[in-house]
């Protein structure tokens, strides 16, 4: 299938010189590039939002495939559709579809479904499309369309995604195609941005959220926005950046009723400092038979009390795991020194991991939401939830989204091995997510 452009002529130029033109003088080609997970990037017409999008854009290291993320517009087709065999067509030329990824995400989401008519007659992806072709003209992209729902989905489908992006061990960035307050003052407008801009720099997808909600945040960037930041966290993003900011009024110079434009990059700029946290602990005691003093500063996820498990990997292997339940310490960082040394030398089903072995470690830290009890079975999902058995004082936990864990009987079946509870003995259910931190 071939789609044809719909808003060339309206949201941007429909001659291909004139396009390239506007573009140019919206993007820096000067600008230092950077390895990122996704972006966002406004989709309003080129003349009101085109500096922010040229910003945002110019930063990032392109990749093969890019995965481009609209809010449906139009309310046509499935709710969460996508395309995944095809071309677009731009001023510019045509970009393929990469239907091996976009096949991929259907196969592993159970929200995501094939559906052309959402993109017919949709702006959202297609206006994104021109900026990527300005630099290269070799890209692939997936197009996907979200229809409001609850934030519960748009998470959902932001993990599925980083799924199917490490199963086929793909260069991929993302971008969520959103823009921010429309048609408030500019004071109200700048006020509700900052807040919505602020979870986001913090990588909260349910801050965002909360706020987007409570606040009356006209955004249609947030299903977009929540998703990339549920896919980047799973992908290792460790910080955001606010490249640029503005609003409509910066070009009309009506500042009475505008649109807010915001382009925020996402990175993975190593290690978490929750892993980091664990590697340095593993490393002293291993080394030196003693723990380190917790950071002098804590990030705002070390001053939470959480109950957390710290996975130790060797080549791919795991080398060690255990965490608490519940909270122990006075707060995470605790957590996870304690659980650290723990999972290195007390893990029953492993000997204390030798010096010689430090180099081929990789950690990663979940941080577990309080648990809550569930009726059966059915409200339980072992690609979301981990899951907590409970028979008398005995019990059983398993994270979530463990590879080869696909199903919630084996993940039961599991936990009762763990906490010594019989096939047939009655249990209490809990479940919980985690956020977890590479």
């Amino acid at each position: 299938m071939i789609r044809n452009p719909v808003a060339a002529g309206r949201y941007y130029p429909g001659s291909a010189s004139q396009l390239r033109e506007m573009i140019e003088m919206f993007v820096d080609e000067s600008a230092e590039k950077e390895e990122v997970i996704g972006l966002l990037m406004p989709h309003a017409g080129y003349p009101y939002s085109g500096s922010v999008a040229g910003a945002a854009i110019s930063r990032v290291e392109f990749k093969d495939t890019f995965i481009i993320i609209g809010p449906s517009h139009t309310g046509m087709g499935k709710p969460f559709s996508i395309m995944t065999g095809g071309v677009w067509q731009t001023p510019l030329g045509e970009v393929e579809i990469d239907s091996e990824l976009a096949g991929k995400i259907v196969e592993v989401s159970k929200y995501v479904q094939e559906d052309e008519r959402a993109h017919q007659h949709e702006h959202a992806v297609e206006v994104q499309i021109p900026f990527l072709q300005y630099f290269r003209s070799d890209i692939k992209i997936v197009p996907i369309v979200l229809a409001y729902a609850p934030a519960t989905a748009y998470k959902e489908i932001g993990r599925d995604i980083a799924r199917a992006i490490k199963e086929l061990n793909r260069g991929v960035v993302i971008i969520a195609s959103g823009d921010m307050t429309h048609y408030e003052p500019q004071a109200s407008a700048e006020e509700k941005d900052s807040q919505a801009i602020e979870a986001m720099l913090n990588l909260d997808e349910d801050e965002l959220t909360h706020r987007y909600e409570e606040l009356d945040i006209s955004m249609c960037a947030h299903g977009p926005a929540v998703c990339l930041i549920s896919a980047a966290k799973e992908l290792g993003a460790t910080g955001a950046e606010l490249v640029k900011y503005q609003t409509s009024g910066d070009t009309t110079g009506d500042y009475d009723a505008v649109v807010g434009y915001a382009g925020i990059i996402f990175r993975a700029a190593g290690m978490h400092p929750l892993a980091a946290l664990a590697k340095e602990t593993v490393e002293t005691y291993v080394r030196e038979g003693k723990a380190p003093s917790p950071p002098a500063d804590l990030t705002p996820e070390m001053k939470e009390r959480a109950g957390v498990f710290v996975s130790i990997h060797k080549l791919g292997a795991l080398r060690g795991c255990i965490g608490t339940f519940e909270p122990q310490q006075a707060n995470v960082a605790g957590e996870v020194i304690t659980n650290a040394i723990s999972s290195a030398t007390r893990d029953p089903r492993f000997s204390p991991i030798a010096p010689e072995e430090l180099k081929d470690l990789d950690y990663s830290v979940d941080v577990l939401t309080e648990p809550e009890p569930v009726a059966d079975e059915s409200q339980l999902d072992p690609k979301k939830y981990g899951v907590i058995v409970e028979a008398g004082w005995r019990r059983g936990l398993l994270l979530p989204d463990l590879e080869g864990v696909d199903s919630v009987d084996y993940q039961i079946d599991i936990c009762r091995q763990k906490g010594g509870i019989e096939a047939d003995e009655s249990v209490e259910l809990y479940r919980f997510e985690v956020k977890r931190y590479k």
